[in-house]
């Protein structure tokens, strides 16, 4: 899990694309699989870059559900 950090009781990774239109179509792949398996991030765009934040929210903090999403998230790229 390449450039993932841990802050706040979050996993949190910033992705840089090179326009807007590629933010927009990672952040729909990154929205389809998390509809799919049921475990939703935060979202940030700003123009190139997406900010991601992985919690698991009933649990208070970082589980195995937001190990496998960022998993799965590096694996769209």
């Amino acid at each position: 899990m390449k450039g993932w950090r841990e802050e706040n009781g979050c996993l949190k990774k910033t992705f840089v694309f090179k326009d807007f239109v590629e933010s927009l179509s990672f952040v729909v792949k990154v929205g389809m699989v998390a509809e799919r398996i049921g475990h939703h991030p935060d979202i940030t765009i700003n123009y190139n870059k997406v900010s991601l934040s992985l919690t698991t929210h009933d649990a208070g903090g970082i589980t195995e559900k937001d190990h496998e999403l960022a998993k799965i998230i590096d694996e769209l790229l």
